[in-house]
């Protein structure tokens, strides 16, 4: 017995310690095994979980002089940022007609992204150096651009020739249009004219309503609104016009992106409504770092909204972040997108139609401007908006002109820190050109406008305000660097560029100044007549913080209106 048991005993010993090792081992592979399929499940699961990218969706192809300007679908999304997206420029390698088309794809970097209205997004790309046949867009990492198969679908509009733009005005829709070549500063003949109405997405031959123009000035058509279009849908407009001789007269439909959307402003909701007695509205492009200044001091002197029209401002300008500062410190500053080049008029034209709901009266200048009360009796808060309202009740005053002084450099080689109105002192001895301040219920129903000035209503005159009562200092020929800026392009339709060749004599033309963006000798003494501080005076004496010196736009800090 005792024989028997001890080598069991021994093997009892050596066998439990196996087993023991084999279960801790095993328990171990299960572990890490049950581990691996809950950590692949999690990230299955979260995968599953995350949001697949929304498709872009575009809309419109429009190729301007200097970039090639995209249009998307996606109301409900968040636009990528710039450095997300990628533009596609394909060149057909053999002929179209072919049954599968060769491309070469060119990729460029996208110029900026923004929100142009509730429906569409914006994306400018730059143009390449080569020709190209179509354009895309895709996500920055996604797989090569797309077979194009369809050119007709992927069709690159001319910026010289279409419908851009549309606003509903009580029962008529006024179209913005560039390409009808019609003379500057002149009422047309709405006989030669229609527009055409259709539902969203169609095809220019699928505009199914016509309507007849009832005012052409410029590039603004108006049209009768057709009786059976519900102006809650979003419908497509463009705008046909006859063109050639009596004999052979044909007539061209516009290639068009404009649209209607929502309902028109009623004639009798507007008399109802509050307004605003003074409004202002201003057309920018990278003068985001100007806009405090003006704003802030503008509106102590009585301006109660401000429509600043974006004219295709760079992404590091950083105009949205300061708009979105201003309105949210108050000062109701609202920031329209305006894309569209060498429209200045056009977008004056528009900006008259919207404020005409909310504005009694509407100050149209630049943020180089500055209104300026000489008389220390009459530099008081609210004085603007106090002089406009003596002419509210009358019955036949619709603008009021204020003359304008052109300040120079001043003697000074950098853009002044405190601010324009503080940094140029000398000016121009006679005056140059007005700035005018319009009752838009008054203007004319063409919307015919030079910038400086509105056409009326028939019956309805100006009235000039003398340079003793208010004069607008207008910070014009700038240190040379900024100047340089503005010599790049002109917003204004009819006015020709400085680098064009041509009209040198006019008085849109800077004198001695050529048509190359190279500064002249001594440009920081130039259109030096007069020392006048009298704004800056002003200022210091009443806007300084009396413990910093400081501005209010020159703080940070600054948290409500004057």
């Amino acid at each position: 017995m005792d024989s028997f048991s001890e080598p069991r005993r021994k093997r009892n010993h050596l066998v439990q310690p196996l087993f023991l090792s084999f279960s801790f081992l095993l328990s171990i592979f299960l572990f890490f095994n049950h581990f691996q399929y809950c950590f692949h499940s999690s990230t299955q699961q979260r995968s599953l979980l995350q949001p697949t990218p929304t498709p872009l969706q575009l809309v419109h192809r429009i190729q301007f002089p200097d970039h090639v300007f995209l249009t998307l679908s996606n109301p409900h999304h968040t636009l990528p940022a710039p450095t997300h997206l990628q533009c596609l420029f394909y060149t057909l390698l053999n002929h179209s007609s072919q049954p599968e088309p060769v491309f070469n794809v060119h990729v460029e970097p996208v110029l900026s992204t923004d929100r142009f209205d509730q429906f569409r997004s914006i994306v400018r790309c730059p143009l390449p150096n080569s020709n190209f046949s179509a354009v895309d867009l895709r996500r920055r990492g996604e797989a090569g651009g797309q077979t194009l198969v369809d050119l007709n679908n992927q069709t690159v509009l001319s910026w010289n020739n279409l419908a851009y733009e549309a606003e509903l005005d009580g029962d008529t829709a006024v179209v913005f249009v560039k390409g009808l070549n019609l003379r500057p500063h002149r009422i047309s003949d709405p006989s030669q004219f229609k527009c055409h109405f259709g539902l969203t997405g169609s095809q220019n031959a699928a505009f199914s309503i016509t309507t007849k123009a009832v005012s052409v000035a410029q590039e603004a058509v108006r049209c009768s609104l057709p009786h059976t279009t519900n102006n809650e849908e979003i419908i497509t407009v463009t705008v046909s016009h006859v063109t050639g001789h009596v004999r052979h007269t044909v007539r061209e439909v516009m290639p068009s992106v404009a649209r209607v959307h929502g309902e028109s402003n009623n004639g009798e909701a507007r008399k109802k409504k509050n307004k605003h007695e003074l409004c202002a509205c201003t057309m920018v492009w990278n003068q985001a770092r100007a806009l405090r200044e003006w704003v802030m001091y503008h509106s102590w002197l009585g301006v109660e909204r401000w429509f600043v029209y974006d004219n295709n401002s760079d992404a590091d300008d950083g105009i949205d972040g300061v708009v979105n500062d201003l309105d949210s410190k108050g000062y109701n500053v609202s920031r329209v997108i305006w894309p569209w080049i060498k429209s200045q008029e056009a977008g004056f034209s528009h900006c008259a139609l919207k404020a005409k709901e909310h504005c009694n009266w509407v100050a149209f200048f630049d943020v180089d401007e500055f209104f300026h009360f000489p008389n220390k009796s009459g530099n008081r808060k609210n004085a603007l908006r106090s002089m406009v309202s003596k002419f509210s009740s009358s019955n036949s005053v619709a603008e009021l002109r204020t003359e304008c002084r052109s300040f120079g450099p001043s003697g000074l080689r950098s853009h002044p820190k405190r601010g324009v109105s503080l940094g140029y002192t000398c000016r121009v001895g006679s005056t140059e050109r007005h700035k005018s301040i319009v009752r838009p219920e008054m203007v004319d129903p063409s919307l015919l406008n030079v910038v400086h000035h509105f056409e009326l209503r028939e019956g309805y005159v100006h009235r000039n305000i003398g340079v003793g009562s208010v004069v607008v200092n207008h910070y014009k020929y700038q240190v040379w660097e900024s100047f340089k800026a503005k010599f790049h392009r002109r917003v204004a339709t009819y006015v020709v560029d400085w680098k064009e060749d041509q009209n040198k004599g006019s008085k849109d033309r800077v004198p001695g100044l050529g048509t190359q963006a190279v500064e002249p000798a001594n440009w920081r003494f130039r259109f030096c007549e007069v020392w006048d501080t009298g704004l800056r005076d002003f200022l210091l004496s009443n806007f300084a913080d009396p413990v910093t010196g400081l501005m209010p736009w020159e703080t940070s800090n600054h948290v409500s209106v004057l």
